[in-house]
């Protein structure tokens, strides 16, 4: 492996975190933020506790759930989608640097931004809400392996993208959505048992329930469904990865 290569790749992306801090960074903390003053604390107070957990801690995992899906994404997708935009894409792709080495350098990349930043959004939470990490390793193995593979999915919509518009697309218009109907602010329980099977069918739910089981052990659904459907959504992205670098799927064009 050229590591080397990895390096360089891996070095400039995060250069450019550096270089946008209030964009990757603060922007995102801030808007987590508001979500702690008006859900945790002014409508938070006025609802009762949900599975033993006061409600402003509850929605916590979340909160850092949307924010971690959301900027893996943009991170991923911005960071292959520009050497495409400039026509440098050629250049790395007539370098000796591998497939693998591309993607473990942008992926690695927009992950370990991703990571970060949901370390600080939960230490920013913890100067709203009182909250606890009842397993902290289970913790951290939902948080990189979610990272990872959301930053695999930014980067085949990088690859996919052909305007600056398209890459906004899928996190506004699907992600989000998805994240706020996936119980980011309520236990699914709560729910009438036709709309509960029906939650099921959003993949989110498995993320934010397994991710909230870290902090609080509670959860919508088992533990371990959690991790194997976080494991199966990354092996279907790496499987497109895969495919668009075997087909060269708008990469030769």
């Amino acid at each position: 492996m050229n590591l080397h290569a990895v390096r360089a790749i891996y070095q400039f992306e995060m250069a450019r975190t550096l270089r946008t801090l209030l964009q990757s960074i603060v922007s995102p903390v801030v808007s987590t933020s508001l979500y702690f003053v008006v859900f945790g604390s002014a409508i938070g107070s006025r609802i009762p506790q949900v599975g033993g957990v006061s409600y402003g801690a509850f929605i916590v995992p979340g909160l850092v759930m949307l924010s971690l899906l959301t900027q893996s994404i943009s991170n991923a997708s911005f960071g292959i989608y520009f050497p495409k935009f400039t026509g440098t894409i050629y250049e790395l792709l007539s370098a000796p640097v591998s497939t693998l080495e591309i993607v473990i350098s942008y992926v690695g990349a927009a992950a370990t931004k991703s990571v970060v930043l949901g370390l600080i959004i939960m230490g920013t939470a913890a100067l709203f809400v009182p909250m606890k990490i009842l397993h902290p390793m289970w913790m951290l193995l939902f948080l990189v392996l979610t990272s990872l593979t959301f930053s695999l999915l930014g980067f085949i919509i990088g690859i996919w993208a052909d305007g600056f518009e398209k890459l906004q697309f899928i996190p506004t218009l699907i992600i989000t959505p998805l994240t706020f109907l996936g119980g980011s602010f309520y236990s699914i329980d709560m729910l009438p048992p036709f709309w509960q099977k029906v939650t099921l069918f959003n993949p989110v739910v498995y993320l934010i329930s397994g991710f909230r089981w870290a902090f609080y052990g509670v959860s919508d659904v088992g533990v371990g469904i959690s991790l194997g459907m976080t494991l199966l959504f990354m092996a279907i992205c790496l499987g497109g990865v895969g495919w668009i670098f075997k087909t060269g799927y708008r990469l030769k064009s």
